[in-house]
C-alpha cells in the first residue's frame, strides 16, 4: 500500500467518522429538537437523494476532465459548509437548503474517492484497495455513531449544533489530508478498452457490460439498503414485533459481520470469478429473506423471532462483505482509459435512484402486506443471482478473473528470460 493509498484510506474513514455523528439521528434533530415536524424530516431525506441525483451526472465528467482530486476538494467543502448549517439552522428552508448542500457534497465525494482509489492501484490490488475501503467506511460510521449518541442529549439543541461542527470539522481535516496526496498513474488491465472520448454518456451506455451491472448495481442496492432503515424495520416492528433496542442490535450486528469478516471473506473471493460471487450473493441474500419471513410469519416465540431477525441482518452483512471488493474494481475495469470518474458517477447515479425508489416502494409493503413483501424482495434476490450469471458471459476472462492478468504477466516475464538466456 502506497502512500497515497494510506493517505485515502484515512480519507474515507475521517468522512465516515464524520457521518457517524449525524446520520443516525437527523430525523430527531429535524422533527424533534427543531420542532420542524415529521415532513419536514422526510423532506429533509428526499432532499439528500434529489440533490444526489443532480449532481452526479456532471461530476462524472468533472471529474474525467478535472481529475478527482480538485472536484474532491470541492465537494468537502460543500459538505462542509451543509454540515455546519444544519447544525445552525433553525427554520425549514434553512434546514433544506443546508441539507441540499451537505446532500451534493456527500454524493461527489463518493465517485472522486473511488477514482483515486483506482488511480493508486492496480488490477491485482484492486479488490483489497476497495476491501479495506468497505471496512474503514463501516468501522468509521460505528463509532461516530457509537460516540455521537453518548453526546447527543434530544432536549438541547446546542448537542445537535455540537455534533454537526464535529462532522464540519471531520470534512475540512479530510481537505487537509487530500491535499497532502500525489496521486500515480494508475495501469490498466491488458483487457480494458481505450476510450474513444473523454467522458462520453454515449459511449458508457454502448458498454453492454456497463449497463448490465448498472441493472445489476440498482436491483442489489433496492433489494438490500433501500430497505434496511424502511421497509426492512417497518416489517420486523409490525409483522414480527420486533423493539426498537432489538432493531439496533439487528444494524449492530450488520456492521460486526462486516467488520470482523471483511477480510476473511476477501480471501475467499479474491480467486473466485466476480459474476460468480455476485451471483452467490444473491443466494445468500434469498436466505436472508427467508429467515426473515419465519421471524414475522412463523408461529415461534418472540425469541426466536428476535434472533432470527437479527440474523437477517447478519446474513446481509455478509453479503456486503463479499461484494465490496467485488462491485466497484469491477466498475473501474470495465471503464476504458481516463473514464473511470465518469464511470464511477454512473454507479454512484444508479445507486442513488435504487436508494430513492428502494424505501419509497419497500416501506409501505413491510409495513402493512407482510407475505408479499418477503416473497418479493425474496425474487429480487434470486433475480441478483440471475443477471450476475448473464453478466459474466458479457465480461472478458481477466475483467471476471483480475487475478489472470497477473498471472499471464508473470508468465510472459518467464518467458521473456529463458529465451534471454
Amino acid at each position: 500500500m502506497g502512500a497515497a493509498m494510506r493517505r485515502i484510506h484515512v480519507g474515507n474513514a475521517l468522512s465516515a467518522f464524520g457521518l457517524g455523528f449525524t446520520v443516525p439521528y437527523l430525523y430527531v434533530y429535524v422533527a424533534q429538537v427543531r420542532g420542524l415536524g415529521a415532513m419536514t424530516a422526510g423532506l429533509v431525506l428526499a432532499v439528500f437523494a434529489v440533490a444526489a441525483l443532480v449532481v452526479l451526472p456532471f461530476a462524472g465528467r468533472a471529474i474525467v476532465r478535472r481529475g478527482p482530486l480538485p472536484v474532491l476538494l470541492a465537494a468537502l467543502v460543500a459538505a462542509a459548509v451543509g454540515a455546519l448549517g444544519l447544525g445552525l439552522a433553525s427554520n425549514a428552508a434553512a434546514v433544506l437548503s443546508a441539507a441540499a448542500v451537505l446532500g451534493a457534497g456527500q454524493a461527489v465525494t463518493q465517485p472522486a474517492l473511488a477514482t483515486m482509489i483506482v488511480d493508486s492501484s492496480t488490477a491485482q490490488t484492486r479488490s483489497r484497495a476497495f476491501a479495506m475501503q468497505f471496512f474503514l467506511q463501516n468501522l468509521g460510521l460505528g463509532v461516530g455513531g457509537l460516540i455521537g449518541g453518548h453526546l447527543v442529549d434530544t432536549s438541547s439543541a446546542a448537542s445537535f449544533t455540537l455534533l454537526f461542527a464535529i462532522e464540519a470539522a471531520m470534512f475540512l481535516l479530510l481537505v487537509v489530508v487530500m491535499t497532502t496526496v500525489r496521486l500515480p498513474h494508475a495501469p490498466r488491465i491488458g483487457a480494458a478498452p481505450v476510450a474513444s472520448g473523454r467522458g462520453s454518456w454515449k459511449q458508457l451506455l454502448g458498454n453492454r457490460a456497463m449497463v448490465q451491472l448498472c441493472v445489476l448495481g440498482f436491483v442489489l442496492f433496492f433489494a438490500c439498503y433501500g430497505q434496511f432503515e424502511s421497509g426492512l424495520s417497518a416489517y420486523g416492528v409490525e409483522a414480527a414485533g420486533i423493539s426498537t433496542s432489538a432493531l439496533g442490535t439487528a444494524l449492530a450486528a450488520n456492521t460486526l459481520v462486516i467488520v470482523v469478516a471483511q477480510f476473511a471473506v476477501l480471501r475467499f473471493v479474491e480467486r473466485r470469478r466476480r459474476s460468480r460471487v455476485i451471483a452467490a450473493v444473491g443466494m445468500i441474500w434469498a436466505v436472508a429473506w427467508a429467515v426473515a419471513g419465519y421471524a414475522g410469519l412463523g408461529h415461534g416465540s418472540h425469541e426466536m423471532a428476535t434472533a432470527a431477525f437479527v440474523s437477517t441482518y447478519a446474513l446481509f452483512g455478509l453479503g456486503e462483505a463479499m461484494l465490496s471488493p467485488t462491485v466497484a474494481p469491477l466498475v473501474a475495469d470495465l471503464a476504458p482509459e481516463g473514464s473511470a470518474g465518469q464511470y464511477n458517477s454512473a454507479f454512484a447515479l444508479v445507486k442513488q435512484l435504487a436508494l430513492a425508489v428502494g424505501p419509497a416502494v419497500g416501506g409501505p409493503l413491510g409495513a402493512s402486506l407482510h407475505a408479499p413483501y418477503i416473497v418479493a424482495f425474496l425474487l429480487f434476490s434470486l433475480g441478483i443471482t440471475v443477471l450476475a450469471v448473464r453478466l459474466g458471459r458479457q465480461l472478458t476472462d481477466v475483467q471476471d478473473q483480475p487475478w489472470l492478468a497477473r498471472s499471464r504477466v508473470v508468465a510472459r516475464g518467464g518467458a521473456s528470460v529463458s529465451a534471454d538466456v
